[in-house]
């Protein structure tokens, strides 16, 4: 197995003792391939790398991406190689990030916080998330954690997916047009893969479509956005806040408007981290290691042809 990571944060070398007859291969993204390299297992952050097209071609036949996201895998340069993802594995991690930022938005902190004698005692103007409505673009396996996790609050979900699958989860509704959606929606948040079909899916059309004053928050992709668009959005009060733990580019050079605009609350692709999160994608990545060893077919494949 081929480890193509700067550093293995996955603890593939941990995995040894339970995978005895699998030999783990570090192997540099950028540097020389060894001329005796060979492997049927890649697993790889998931951006190109100078070495990443050379790498394949030394008898892999499955591609394991790190991430949840696979918009930065050549996916031509994979060809018709067996590619998986980490879906899931951070899912809880990042809607709790989701449901603090409704929270924070609703009863205005850190705004609200006091550290000099207030004008006013015993009385704000905050709000709630109980009977607010929240639309999901989106309803992938983040998504679906997040709707989990904002059932007890008493809030209205509605739900857009690509898939016409039916939704189980009670108190969740279905709607099918993205538009319909945020147009009754005090918070918007934004769960779908990037690829050039959601490339500026919020884009000024969609943001006029909102309420006015609407929170748009962003898990998703920096590119699923137009940033452009958002700004004037933020400027007229179109959307009276943007809760952005993703951006375009990242990293997002000094000096972008992002940073100090007063209604983006920004955070640097941080939403994924908790005290468990490597660990968990190096269980999934395990779990899927011994199904392929077993000849049993793969979890969290992805298909090619939608991107995710």
């Amino acid at each position: 197995m081929l480890v193509h990571l700067d550093f293995d944060f996955l603890g593939t070398d941990r995995m040894a003792d339970h995978f005895p007859g699998v030999r783990f291969v570090h192997v540099d993204p950028d540097g020389p391939v060894d001329p005796d390299l060979h492997g049927e297992v890649m697993v790889t952050r998931g951006t190109d790398s100078a070495n990443f097209a050379e790498v394949l071609e030394r008898g892999v036949r499955w591609v394991h991406c790190t991430g949840h996201g696979v918009d930065e895998v050549p996916l031509d340069v994979v060809g018709d190689r067996t590619l998986t993802c980490a879906r899931g594995a951070t899912a809880v991690p990042i809607a709790e990030w989701v449901v603090a930022m409704l929270l924070t938005a609703a009863k205005r902190l850190p705004g609200s916080w006091v550290d000099e004698p207030p004008r006013h005692w015993f009385l704000a103007r905050l709000d709630t998330i109980e009977d607010a409505t929240i639309a999901l673009v989106g309803y992938g396996s983040i998504n679906r954690a997040v709707a989990a996790r904002l059932a007890p609050f008493g809030c209205r979900i509605l739900a857009v997916r690509r898939s016409d699958a039916p939704i189980d989860d009670p108190g969740v509704e279905v709607v099918g047009d993205v538009a319909t959606a945020v147009a009754e929606a005090d918070h918007v948040v934004i769960g779908v893969p990037s690829t050039t079909e959601t490339e500026n899916l919020v884009d000024a059309d969609l943001l006029a479509a909102c309420r006015t004053g609407t929170h748009l928050v962003n898990i998703a992709r920096g590119p699923v956005v137009d940033q452009s668009a958002l700004r004037s959005a933020l400027d007229s009060g179109q959307v009276g806040l943007a809760s952005l733990d993703v951006c375009d580019p990242e990293p997002l050079p000094e000096g972008h408007w992002l940073y100090t605009h007063p209604g983006v609350r920004l955070s640097p692709h941080i939403s994924w981290c908790s005290p468990t999160s490597l660990e968990q994608m190096g269980a999934n990545f395990a779990a899927n290691l011994e199904r392929w060893l077993e000849g049993r077919p793969l979890n969290d494949i992805v298909d090619h042809d939608t991107g995710y």
